[in-house]
């Protein structure tokens, strides 16, 4: 709340209370409601890594998880649409540095966004990791440029933003530990 005093003409004080709301991000909805978003994104990438670990039948079928020995980039990469990037990804497919990076990607990206950790790093990797996805699927389906990757991209920027990870997580506690004081970019 605002106060200011003003004189009148006749060197009266008035005194002018004016209450300012606080910010949307503040309020405990909001606070609630970029939590549980923080929580549902982390599950997507928590979900697709272990699918892909142990090939549940979903998005992965049975017999070709990675703990089959199958690769958890290669359907993806390897059927990659005729776009700009299209044999980049296919050279790609199926490399095991790849699938490592990968699914260390989708397992840390989906750990800290569950647990409100270390919010600017896995907003930052979601993001890079959500934009590299994109171009592999340029063209998108159905529309010339915008799909799911780069609007969860946003989310995750938002997220880290208004420290979605304080709310319903262990953000603030991680933010008070030695190694995230020291090294700001783990907040």
């Amino acid at each position: 709340m605002a106060v200011s005093e003003h004189k009148t003409r006749k060197g009266q004080s008035t005194i002018i209370r004016v209450v300012t709301p606080a910010p949307l991000t503040e309020s405990p909805a909001a606070r609630y409601v970029w939590a549980v978003t923080r929580i549902a994104l982390g599950w997507i990438f928590a979900w697709a890594f272990i699918d892909k670990l142990f090939g549940l039948g979903y998005a992965t079928p049975a017999g070709k998880a990675w703990i089959d020995g199958a690769s958890p980039t290669e359907g993806f990469l390897a059927n990659a649409p005729k776009g700009p990037f299209a044999g980049l990804y296919n050279d790609l497919a199926g490399a095991a540095w790849a699938d490592w990076l990968f699914m260390i990607g989708l397992a840390g990206i989906g750990a800290a966004l569950i647990l409100g950790i270390a919010m600017r790093i896995a907003a930052a990797s979601g993001a890079l990791l959500l934009v590299l996805m994109w171009t592999a699927v340029l063209p998108p389906e159905n529309n010339p440029f915008m799909d799911d990757h780069l609007i969860y991209a946003l989310v995750l920027a938002g997220l880290a933003l208004v420290k979605a990870g304080d709310t319903l997580g262990l953000g603030e506690w991680w933010s008070n530990t030695k190694l995230a004081q020291r090294f700001p970019i783990l907040k």
